[in-house]
């Protein structure tokens, strides 16, 4: 965990999410966070997480993680974590003073297209590939792959690039769950939500 603010600003003004604790970036959690770990970053080109679904998550749905926490996860990791990300390196603040000002909300889900699923036990892995970005609204497209068991993701991916995300040139190991399209949305202004009295 990063608890000096301007570690943290630097890393938001030069770096990337690599490193970062997702409780720290997103405001889910922590029973509805489904990001684990930032496995690659490019501000402004996307992002690479990985994600292994708990007993909880599968819980009363026949040991399957459901297609909407799929979708779910894939807007934590791409539409979420790189807004807030470019947002608050845009006002040169914390996510946790962000969280102050703004809350993520869905704008629009475009086609998904599911081709395997995912258990208990099993980790994944989410491409976000940034498609636009402006005015607090960010769209994502990408895929979500199951990997392996046993497989060394954070070595796999700790050279990744751009080139590669934009191809999908990943492992043949890897099992394609998920396609995503124009997964959006925008961070809302906090007073136009009601607050608990």
């Amino acid at each position: 965990m990063i608890t000096d603010r301007a570690t943290y600003l630097d890393i938001i003004q030069n770096g990337t999410l690599v490193g970062v604790d997702p409780e720290q970036m997103l405001l889910h959690g922590p029973t509805k966070r489904y990001v684990d770990k930032y496995l690659w970053h490019s501000p402004n080109k996307g992002i690479v997480t990985r994600y292994a679904p708990t007993e909880r998550d599968v819980e009363d749905h026949f040991g399957i993680f459901r297609g909407v926490d799929q979708v779910e996860a894939f807007a934590q990791a791409s539409t979420v974590s790189c807004a807030t990300f470019l947002e608050c390196r845009k006002l040169n603040c914390t996510p946790a003073e962000l969280k102050d000002m703004f809350i993520p909300a869905f704008i629009s889900i475009g086609n998904v297209n599911f081709y395997n699923y995912l258990e208990y036990g099993d980790t994944f892995v989410c491409l976000g590939n940034i498609t636009f970005f402006k005015w607090r609204q960010m769209a994502c497209s990408g895929r979500i792959y199951k990997i392996p068991r046993g497989f060394d993701v954070d070595d796999y991916f700790s050279d990744f690039t751009e080139e590669r995300l934009l191809k999908y040139d990943i492992s043949k190991d890897f099992i394609q769950v998920a396609e995503l399209f124009d997964i959006t949305g925008r961070a809302i202004k906090i007073e136009l939500f009601k607050k608990p009295e």
